[in-house]
């Protein structure tokens, strides 16, 4: 299957066996045809001004135009097949009219301009699709499987199975999705996310195929291979994206396929008129629509290879369109905004025991895998682990043990009033203030009396406030969070965010609704989410974004895939996108009605300074467009 000039593809039945081998050795051999003709016409012009050879000069200039009209027809020959009048049509019609007039001169160089053109669009096309070649480029060809206690083999990429466990060693990339069974190490995960600085790995950590090892050595157990990981679907979805029209390029496929016979009607008319079958001629090629076809889509594919190589997958260019009229973004909290891993805000202490109280924490917690131990944890730092005994898990409440024959309580206030606490006015005041304002309350109670109060929230992402304010910058000013969460702990996260309206206690049902309350008042709703219970909320926004450590339903359902925090770039790459597509469009229209129009009031306009000025447009389009692939905020 090839493509011509117009995306037109090659379909031919097996009938026409021998049609279709000419047309695909001249698509494929079409340079060689350009090297030729140009080489004719420098000939031709040694020839004219050194040899003063006119005779020779035409023979040159002949054989210069049709090597270079052979295929350029056959194209459009391909195309007709396909019942559609290509741009090929116009210039074939106006090079056999100028061999019929004798302009053997304009034949040649017309026709070298074209492929010229031709030539320099299919190389920025190619280099602009470079990332999906340069995403493949990442994974590794090889990976070391594990086969007995100390021996690895080497296998291909895709003989590797689930549950494989396999070697990482210093600089090598990571060949599938999984976890860390054994060892540490820095892995660097520019290639998915963006972010320059690498992350550290320890055991049970979750590891990506595509990233590589900057130091150390990892075993990892397999959890997600070839197409299935991460960046199996990276691929894909680059794949599908940058093959999605939007609406303005199917409506630039409509104009061309019924802007080009007009443009044939128009000359026949004229040269029905006027007998003047050079202007005739020339009218065809100022009136190629080369610039017009090509500038929508290559601003398409520029901007979604750079999103792509900066962890934004942008799900095709109708999307994009969409995306950068956004009036209104509404986020998840939990694993969007925040991290979902709840922090130590603030610790109350009402013992004189500080020290040992976080030593008969620490111990207790230890053994525990709750996000609120890991959170006490990670705030007591190092602390003298002492033994524990008679150690009693109450189920959604705490835990109860023995440390130094003390008994110890470590939970909420529900277990707290359950096993008949005491606590004082102030450790009261305490915790109904903080309480109030969202946070989660952990007490330490040592022998029926509260000593201390852990205050947890679960923090926020980091560069999350910047990823607001960012755009605020570009345009956006309505944001509102709609989360599951209590009001309370909601309202704590909009207020550090400054975000206004905020919304707790909702089902997935109740955020979608919202969603489409604000769509019926005319809003443009983009939503940011990570969770199973975000699908509904994703699909129904008229953009929906999945954060990239998000589930597998809200990739597949939503619009965009953010792989780091990079909300902002999304939002200002797509506003690009949008409109550099819309300044190919003015460009390509300026520079058809300047040529047509001076083709009638100017003496100087000719077929072959039309055509030269027609491949400008078409260059300039493209330079245009390779701007978006170097877009930064």
């Amino acid at each position: 299957m090839g493509i011509n000039y117009f995306g037109v593809y090659s379909n031919y039945t097996s009938g026409r066996k021998e049609g279709e081998n000419m047309t695909k050795m001249m698509m494929k051999h079409g340079d060689y045809f350009m090297y030729i003709n140009g080489t004719m016409v420098i000939l031709s012009f040694v020839l004219s001004i050194v040899l003063k050879e006119s005779r020779l000069t035409e023979i040159a200039l002949l054989i210069a135009g049709l090597i270079g009209v052979l295929p350029v027809f056959y194209k459009a020959i391909s195309a007709i097949k396909l019942k559609i009048v290509s741009i090929e049509l116009l210039v074939s019609i106006a090079v056999f009219g100028a061999f019929y007039i004798k302009n053997y001169e304009e034949a040649a160089i017309v026709t070298f301009l074209f492929l010229f053109g031709s030539y320099l669009e299919q190389k920025t096309i190619k280099k602009t699709r470079n990332s999906i070649k340069d995403l493949v480029s990442m994974m590794p060809d090889v990976a070391l499987r594990k086969i007995n206690h100390d021996e690895f083999e080497e296998i291909d990429l895709d003989e590797i199975n689930i549950n494989d466990i396999l070697l990482i060693k210093t600089g090598m990339k990571i060949p599938v999705d999984g976890h860390v069974i054994s060892g540490e190490g820095y892995v660097s995960e520019a290639n998915i996310t963006g972010e320059p600085y690498p992350r550290w790995v320890e055991q049970n950590e979750q590891i990506y195929a595509g990233t590589m090892l900057d130091n150390g050595t990892l075993q990892m157990l397999a959890t997600k291979v070839g197409e299935d990981t991460v960046f199996g679907k990276i691929i894909e979805l680059v794949e599908d994206a940058q093959d999605r029209k939007s609406k303005l390029e199917r409506f630039i496929d409509q104009f061309s396929r019924y802007y080009t016979p007009l443009i044939l009607l128009l000359s026949l008319i004229y040269y029905l008129l006027s007998r003047d079958i050079e202007t005739t001629i020339t009218i065809l090629v100022l009136g190629c629509p080369g610039a017009l076809v090509i500038g929508v889509p290559i601003s398409n594919v520029s901007g979604i290879g750079n999103g792509a190589s900066h962890g934004v997958l942008l799900k095709g260019s109708e999307i994009i369109q969409t995306f950068s009229k956004t009036s209104v973004i509404a986020f998840d909290k939990t694993g969007t905004l925040t991290t979902g891993r709840p922090q130590v805000h603030n610790v109350f202490n009402y013992s004189n025991e500080y020290v040992e109280i976080l030593d008969y924490v620490g111990s207790i917690e230890q053994e525990s895998n709750h996000p609120i131990a890991k959170a006490i944890l990670d705030y007591i730092g190092e602390f003298n682990s002492l033994k524990v005994s008679n150690t009693s898990v109450h189920k959604g409440l705490g835990i109860e043990a023995n440390v130094k024959k003390l008994r110890i309580l470590v939970g909420n206030t529900a277990l707290m009033e359950q096993e008949n606490v005491e606590w004082s006015a102030e450790v009261e005041k305490d915790i109904k203030e903080s309480e109030a304002k969202g946070f989660s309350i952990a007490c330490v109670a040592v022998h029926s009396k509260i000593q201390m109060v852990f205050i947890v929230q679960d923090a926020l992402k980091k560069n999350i406030a910047d990823e607001i304010k960012q755009l605020k910058k570009l345009g956006i000013d309505r944001f509102v969070i709609l989360s599951g969460d209590n009001s309370d702990s909601v309202q704590i996260i909009a207020n550090e965010l400054e975000i206004k309206e905020a919304y707790g206690g909702l089902m997935p049902e109740d955020k979608a609704k919202f969603i489409n309350n604000l769509q019926e008042k005319g809003e443009v709703v983009t939503f940011i989410g990570d969770g199973i219970n975000d699908s509904p909320s994703i699909v129904s926004a008229d953009i929906g974004i999945a954060v990239g450590n998000g589930t597998d339903v809200a990739i597949e359902t939503s619009d965009i895939v953010l792989l780091d925090e990079n909300i902002s770039f999304a939002y200002g790459l797509s506003k690009a996108t949008r409109n550099n597509m819309i300044q190919n469009i003015v460009i390509s229209i300026i520079v058809v009605l300047f040529l047509v129009i001076n083709l009638f009031v100017s003496d100087w306009m000719n077929m072959s300074i039309g055509m030269l000025l027609h491949e400008g447009s078409i260059l300039l389009v493209i330079l245009n467009a390779i701007r978006l692939k170097k877009y930064r905020l």
